[in-house]
Parts: structure tokens; C-alpha cells; sequence
């Protein structure tokens, strides 16, 4: 049995001739940028996480780069966040001449370490960037707190979390700006390139909308240096269509956990924080002979992935920072066992049996 870590077909042909209608309309109208799709998008994905404002951006990193500069983060300043995340919240921080500060992560949840929070704050110090990690919400309210405690600003990488939920609110939505985004395999997937920011200050969605648009208030007036990252219609139409069903595929997604969970009880997973509900974006198991699964599952046709395989301080790219390996054992440990797999709503009940019992047969 041939079982890809993901398999966007299934999903496609289900809502194939919405999809293709969408499309059609975007091509009949002949309005490619900034235009009715993407207004319909925004106000419906805004309504969805029960907030004022909405901005579609050109990825999620350009989101997290936006968010960075529309809160006038830079040069000198000082950004905290996990070091086991996508590169992308890092070097978002990075672009802006801004310094990322890494911080270790609770061994249960995967998340950022809450107790060790405080003691990364420094007067340099401008926000934080928690990450709801694998689609799991970390503790947003503690931080939140910590946040307000110490005058700094909370941009909330959502970007693997769409749908998912702290205290029955949508994350993304607590901080003073959240992001999200649209790559092909996230819950919520264009196809191609997206992103989005959602908050509910005014100000701040102004000036993100002129930042996404070479810093224009109006057509070729220009009141600040800004950047070309703006969702395009064709995806805004797409994303359309997929919005009405991301409740029913995370309920699917739940279901498929359930099931690993519930038959894979000796083997650790990532633990949901309470009054927490994930989305399930990954489903990420911890072994102590991962390498050895991961082939062992290979040769079964089930395939995997790691996310991600080297914590972010020990990343070329971050050498210049000075970090060593030891400084952050716990998610280097985890690095070095955890095996992310296959997890989307259309998973078969056979296909389900066949993971679980093909890593009970590596077990036994």
C-alpha cells in the first residue's frame, strides 16, 4: 500500500467544479490584483476568526515581515521566539534587521518554554512570537500577560493553525497581530503562495495595507517604503472555496489524531495544552529509533517527514549569532526524535490501520 505523507488529489476532485468555477470567474472578470475576491476573501476570512480586520499578503513570511515593520521593529531591536520553528519565523525577523532571541521549548507541548520567558527580556526587547506549532495552540494567555507586563508587542505565528483554538477563540486573534498562511499543504491552502494578517487595531491595518502595496495611501502617491506582497485574486478565489469546508476538514483531521492517539498509546505525542484544540495541521509522534521507523515505514510505502530535523540556532544561516549545540537541549532532543505522520482528513480507515500497525510490527 502506497501511503503519501499528504494527498492533495482527494481533496481537489471533491470540490473540484467549485474550484474550477472560481477560477473561470476570476479569468472572466479579468481583475488579477487587488481586486473583488480578495475584498469577499478578506471580510469572510475575518468574520471566520471573529475579528475586525483581515490583510491578504503574498506569503505567510511576508506576513510576519509586515507585522515587523508595521509595529516599527529593526535595527537594534530584539525579537523573542521558540527556536524550534520554520525558518520563516526567524529570518522574517532577521529581513527586518532585527535580532531573533531563541528560547527552549516545554518537552510535553512542544511549544515555547513559558517559565524561561521572562528571563529572555532585555531592554532591547520590542515582542514576542509565539507559535502555535503543528497547529497546536500554545499557551497564548500567559504570554498575552507577560506580554502586557512588559510593554511589548505579540505577533502570533499562526501560520500551521488555521481554525484551531485557545478558550473557544480562534488563535491568531489574541495578539496585536496574528499571521497566517496559505501554502498549498497548510489546512487553509492555496495553490500556490498566500498569506494573511488578521488584528483589530485600525491603525495597524492601514498601514499593513499600504505596506503590501509599495507604501501607496492612492495610486502612485507613496507615504512610506513598503513592498509588492499582496494575495492575488485567483488564490482569494480559491481560498474562498476552501474557507466554507476548513471546519469539516479539521473535524477530520481530529478524528484521524483520535485514532493514532487511541492505538498508539506507548508512544509519546505532542500533548494539546489545556482549554487548547488543535487543528491536527501535523500529526508528530517521538521515538527513540526515529531513523530506523522513518526507513521501516519507507520500505511499507508509508511515507514521512521531520519537522524539523535541526533546531534553528544550530542553522548556518543563525552561526553568526553564537550559539552552541547544548544551549537548547530540549529541542534539540526532540530534533532528534520526533517523525511527523501522514495526516489530512481524507486519510481511509485502511490506510489509518495500516500506519498504526505497521509501527506496532517496528515495536514488537
Amino acid at each position: 500500500m502506497k501511503i503519501p505523507f499528504l494527498n492533495l488529489h482527494r481533496q481537489y476532485f471533491r470540490i473540484k467544479n467549485e474550484i474550477d468555477e472560481a477560477i473561470k470567474r476570476v479569468f472572466d472578470q479579468q481583475i488579477f490584483i487587488l481586486g473583488p475576491e480578495l475584498k469577499k476573501f478578506e471580510t469572510e476570512f475575518a468574520e471566520y476568526l471573529q475579528v475586525k480586520y483581515v490583510i491578504g499578503v503574498g506569503s505567510g513570511t511576508d506576513g510576519l515581515i509586515l507585522s515587523l515593520l508595521a509595529l516599527g521593529i529593526g535595527d537594534g531591536d530584539e525579537v523573542i521566539l521558540p527556536v524550534n520553528s520554520f525558518i520563516a519565523t526567524a529570518m522574517a525577523v532577521s529581513v527586518t534587521r532585527a535580532t531573533p532571541v531563541f528560547i527552549d521549548i516545554n518537552p510535553e507541548t512542544y511549544q515555547i518554554d513559558i517559565n524561561k520567558l521572562e528571563l529572555k527580556i532585555t531592554q532591547k526587547t520590542k515582542a514576542i512570537i509565539p507559535v502555535h506549532l503543528y497547529g497546536a495552540p500554545c499557551e497564548i494567555d500567559k504570554i498575552i500577560q507577560v506580554a502586557k507586563k512588559n510593554r511589548l508587542f505579540v505577533i502570533e505565528d499562526a501560520c500551521q493553525a488555521h481554525g484551531a483554538e485557545f478558550n473557544n477563540k480562534k488563535v491568531g486573534t489574541f495578539g496585536d497581530l496574528g499571521v497566517f498562511s496559505f501554502y498549498p499543504s497548510k489546512n487553509l491552502g492555496a495553490y500556490g503562495d498566500g498569506g494573511a494578517i488578521c488584528t483589530n487595531n485600525k491603525e495597524l491595518y492601514e498601514k499593513i495595507l499600504r505596506l503590501r502595496n509599495y507604501g501607496q495611501m492612492e495610486k502612485n502617491y507613496f507615504y512610506e517604503i513598503g513592498k509588492n506582497s499582496r494575495l492575488d485574486e485567483i488564490q482569494a478565489a480559491i481560498l474562498r472555496v476552501k474557507l466554507r469546508y476548513l471546519d469539516l476538514w479539521n473535524k477530520g483531521r481530529r478524528k484521524v489524531a483520535k485514532l493514532y492517539k487511541q492505538n498508539l498509546k506507548d508512544i509519546k505525542t505532542q500533548r494539546i495544552t489545556k482549554k487548547g484544540v488543535s487543528n491536527y495541521h501535523l500529526f508528530v509522534i517521538e521515538h527513540p529509533k526515529r531513523d530506523a521507523l522513518r526507513e521501516f515505514l519507507a520500505k511499507k510505502g508509508i511515507q514521512t517527514l521531520i519537522h524539523y530535523p535541526l533546531p534553528m540556532h544550530l542553522q548556518k544561516c543563525y552561526k553568526s549569532l553564537g550559539y552552541q549545540r547544548g544551549d537548547f537541549p530540549i529541542a534539540e532532543g526532540i530534533a532528534r526524535r520526533i517523525l511527523s505522520l501522514p495526516m489530512y482528513s481524507e486519510l481511509k480507515n485502511k490506510e489509518i490501520k495500516f500506519i498504526i500497525n505497521s509501527i506496532k510490527k517496528f515495536d514488537s
